[in-house]
């Protein structure tokens, strides 16, 4: 029966219900449309019905069309969160309050949509940065620290709980919207799995090799399973995989779905690209700090890196390599470049200005755009829908009142799906409740 529920819940549609925004037009701005069109630079954006209808120099406006003016303004495509915990995590200490990884009973199964909260308080902080959708991936199968290592290597590495499996695939990500009080917020469920090597594999597996057979020998049990679904349990070689795990990666063995590789010095960015071609899926690779040293391999095999343009320093034994022109020679090769802030976004490191740094460094500004908009929105699959000003995509639109790279910008409007989102935030309630100090009372 538990495989029966499963298997329909694995069915459900992975697009969430249409929603319906009112007509908007956006004039006389200057559009960084980070799609075909380029930059206009006096033009106008169309809403309807929570899609773009028309964008360019020339666009006829409906009757029913409530206008804005955005002069010295510039409109940009909604930003995108390309890895974060942003909607299943609030509180960084607070572990009951993050949603963004499992125990050792679940690994690629472990699914996130289950935990997103449309009402995080963050999602209005978030809108404060133009983000207008984020892609909510599990956290990494362990941390760098010692003794927690240790504590991890003893729980699931066979040391006396012989039958936990290491937690290598560590869940499936979920594309999400930003809006604000959205009962459907979830725009793609099943958006791929999340596999940890480097550091995080070799402490979670036992050695760096050990992670790389744990991690083909699960793909090699998922093809089994999907030939012998029915008999899986009463074969003569069992799994250590859980049958829900092996469901979980039938996505990525059919190539629908992308695993998310972590890894970061460039032996391991070239044992991902080899495991990838080994095993014929799509990898996306996020970390690579020492991605410019393989930046022509990871061109060729036409694989994207998620990267923090800021991280310059060796602050591990996998990052020695670290330098602030990473994304800049990354791009100049041909790798299709996504750029991030913090993974906790409360600790408020921001996308757009990690991408302004990488501009100062030798990324050029149209690149760094596209690094968080269309390129998340490209090595996730979903650019069809979000990522950039085109007709019939979702009007996920943020009006500037500069460069959206300076850090003295900020959002003047933010659209979700055409629907012009609230201006405050938690942050900026508990300012304004206070900050006024009654000066007359106060003592001397």
């Amino acid at each position: 029966m538990r495989a029966v529920a499963f298997l329909l819940l694995a069915a459900v549609s992975t697009y969430s219900h249409p929603v319906t925004g009112e007509t908007v037009a956006i004039v006389h701005a200057r559009i960084e449309t980070v799609g075909p069109l380029g930059t206009i630079s006096n033009g106008t954006v169309l809403s309807v019905d929570g899609r773009i209808a028309a964008v360019g120099p020339d666009v006829r406006i409906p009757a029913n069309a409530r206008v804005i003016d955005a002069t010295g303004s510039i409109v940009t495509p909604g930003f995108i969160a390309a890895s974060s915990n942003l909607t299943i995590a609030e509180i960084d200490e607070l572990r009951v309050t993050h949603d963004d990884h499992s125990a050792s009973l679940l690994g690629a199964a472990n699914d996130l949509q289950f935990g997103v909260n449309p009402a995080s308080t963050l999602i209005a902080e978030a809108r404060h940065t133009g983000l207008t959708l984020a892609i909510a991936t599990p956290q990494p199968a362990t941390s760098y620290d010692d003794e927690s290592a240790e504590d991890f290597r003893a729980e699931t590495a066979g040391t006396g709980k012989g039958s936990a499996m290491p937690r290598l695939y560590g869940g499936q990500a979920v594309a999400v919207r930003l809006g604000t009080n959205d009962s459907e917020p979830v725009l793609l469920a099943h958006a791929g799995v999340t596999l940890d090597l480097g550091d995080a594999g070799a402490i979670a597996a036992g050695s760096r090799g050990a992670a790389i057979i744990l991690a083909h020998e699960a793909l090699e049990d998922a093809r089994r399973y999907a030939k012998h679904r029915a008999t899986f349990e009463t074969q003569e070689i069992p799994s250590r995989y859980a049958r829900a795990d092996l469901e979980a990666l039938q996505p990525v063995l059919a190539g629908s779905a992308p695993l998310l590789v972590r890894a970061h010095r460039a032996a391991d960015l070239r044992e991902a690209l080899r495991f990838a071609k080994r095993e014929g899926v799509r990898i996306i690779i996020e970390g690579a700090e020492e991605g410019w040293l393989v930046a022509g391999e990871l061109a060729q095999a036409k694989t994207p890196v998620i990267i923090d343009s800021e991280s310059d320093l060796p602050s591990s034994f996998e990052k020695l390599g670290s330098r602030l022109d990473n994304a800049a020679r990354l791009n100049a090769a041909g790798v299709s470049v996504s750029i991030v802030g913090s993974r906790d976004f409360n600790t408020l490191r921001q996308a757009r200005l990690n991408a302004g740094t990488a501009v100062a460094n030798g990324l050029p500004y149209a690149a760094a755009l596209a690094s968080v908009s269309l390129n998340p929105a490209l090595a996730w699959g979903i650019a069809d829908r979000v990522g950039s000003i085109q007709v019939g995509r979702e009007a996920d639109l943020v009006i500037w009142n500069g460069d959206p790279l300076e850090t003295a910008s900020y959002p003047k409007s933010v659209f979700v799906r055409g629907i012009e989102q609230p201006a405050g935030s938690r942050t900026f309630e508990l300012r304004d409740r206070y900050l006024p100090l009654d000066t007359a009372s106060a003592p001397r």
